[in-house]
C-alpha cells in the first residue's frame, strides 16, 4: 500500500535523480558551440579620380566600409578594384589589403592602381575571410581625436587636408592609417586619400597632411571627414592600446584655492 507521505519521497527522490544526471551531464559535455551568423561588411561609399601619368593613368580610390557586427573585428580585409572601359571589357584588377575593421563601425580606406588604358568605370568590392571577438567592449575602442583640421584647394586643382591626430592611449600608437573623404555641397562622395602617421606618443599629437588629386567637381570643405585606423590587418594593433588603457583627461593639479565652507552640506534626514 502508497502512503500519501511515500508517494512525496517517491516524487521528490525522482526529481533529486533527474537534477544529478542533468548536472553530470553538463559537466561532461563540452563548450557550447556558437552559430552566431556575421553580417558581411557594407560598403557604403565609393569613389576614384583618375590622373595620366606618362602613358599610363593612375587610379586613386577610396570606399567606406561598415562593419555591422557589435562585438566583432573583420579581419584580413581586402578589396578588389576592377576598372573597365566604356566597352566593359577590363582594363585593371588588382587586390588591396585593409586594415581591421571595428566592430559596429565604419572606416575609410584608399589606395592607387595603374592602368595601361584609361578606365571608364572602376568598382570596389570589399570582402573579410575572418571575424574575431573583440578583447573588451566595444566602447572601449575610442576613435581617435583629430584637430585644426582644414581643408584648402591648391592651384593645381589638388586639395590639400591637414591637420593633427591625437593617440588617447597610454601606449605610444607605432603607425596610424588617416583617410580623407571629400563630399561636394549634396554629401556625395567625390574622392579621398590616405596619409600614414608614425611614432604617435601616448596623449600626444601628430601632424597629417593629405593631397588629393583629380578630383571632379566642386569640394564643400566643411563636408570633409576623417577615419582614423591603427595600420594592420588584424585586431592586434587596436586591442593593444585599447588595453593599455586611456591617457586621463585631468593631469594638472587645480590652482584655485578651495572654498572656505562647502555649499549645500546640510543633510537631509529621511525619518
Amino acid at each position: 500500500m502508497v502512503t500519501q507521505r511515500s508517494a512525496i519521497g517517491m516524487l521528490c527522490s525522482s526529481f533529486m535523480a533527474a537534477a544529478l544526471a542533468a548536472a553530470v551531464a553538463g559537466c561532461s559535455a563540452g563548450p557550447e558551440e556558437t552559430t552566431e551568423a556575421f553580417r558581411p561588411l557594407a560598403a557604403k561609399g565609393q569613389a576614384s579620380s583618375i590622373v595620366a601619368v606618362g602613358k599610363d593613368y593612375r587610379v586613386n580610390w577610396v570606399v567606406l566600409v561598415a562593419n555591422p557586427n557589435r562585438w566583432h573585428f573583420g579581419e584580413n580585409v581586402v578589396a578588389t578594384v576592377v576598372g573597365r572601359d566604356a566597352q566593359g571589357k577590363e582594363v585593371v584588377r588588382q587586390r588591396e589589403p585593409m586594415d581591421a575593421v571595428p566592430p559596429g563601425r565604419a572606416m575609410a580606406f584608399s589606395g592607387t592602381v595603374t592602368a595601361a588604358r584609361r578606365p571608364a568605370k572602376v568598382e570596389i568590392d570589399v570582402r573579410s575571410p575572418q571575424w574575431r571577438k573583440a578583447v573588451r567592449v566595444p566602447s572601449a575602442f575610442r576613435q581617435f581625436p583629430l584637430t585644426d583640421v582644414q581643408t584648402v584647394k591648391l592651384r593645381d586643382g589638388q586639395y590639400l587636408v591637414s591637420g593633427y591626430v591625437i593617440d588617447p592611449y597610454r601606449k605610444p600608437a607605432s603607425t596610424l592609417r588617416v583617410t580623407a573623404l571629400l563630399h561636394d555641397g549634396d554629401g556625395r562622395l567625390l574622392g579621398g586619400r590616405s596619409d600614414f602617421v608614425d611614432d604617435v606618443s601616448a596623449g600626444g599629437r601628430q601632424r597629417f597632411v593629405i593631397t588629393v588629386p583629380g578630383i571632379t567637381g566642386t569640394v564643400a570643405p566643411e563636408r570633409t571627414q576623417l577615419f582614423v585606423s591603427p595600420w594592420g590587418s588584424t585586431a592586434g594593433p587596436y586591442e593593444e592600446l585599447v588595453k593599455a588603457g586611456l591617457v586621463p583627461l585631468h593631469t594638472v593639479k587645480p590652482k584655485t584655492e578651495p572654498f572656505p565652507k562647502d555649499r549645500n552640506t546640510q543633510v537631509s534626514s529621511f525619518e
